[in-house]
């Protein structure tokens, strides 16, 4: 029983740990004017990159952008908009 416990207390902390640096890294990209110009595309396409281009996440914007739209079809409506007022 302590060991269940036991892991079951490790286990939620870890997804915890995460979410500082995932806080500050994000603070910091927002204090960039550049980004802060990005985000509402950004905002509008996260859960459709989530969605349909996990695997993509880390290998750049470029492919990202690939990703989204090898996959327009089924992106939600904002960022269909987005990449069209974008040119994309």
């Amino acid at each position: 029983m302590i060991r269940s416990l036991r892991a079951k207390a490790c286990a939620s902390i870890k997804p915890r740990a995460l979410i500082a640096p995932l806080v500050l890294i994000t603070s910091a990209v927002m204090a960039l004017p550049e980004a802060s110009a990005q985000q509402p595309g950004k905002d509008a396409c996260a859960r459709d990159v989530s969605r349909f281009c996990r695997a993509q996440m880390n290998d750049g914007d470029q492919v990202v952008l690939s990703c989204l739209k090898q996959n327009r079809a089924k992106l939600s409506k904002a960022c269909e908009k987005v990449l069209t007022e974008h040119g994309q």
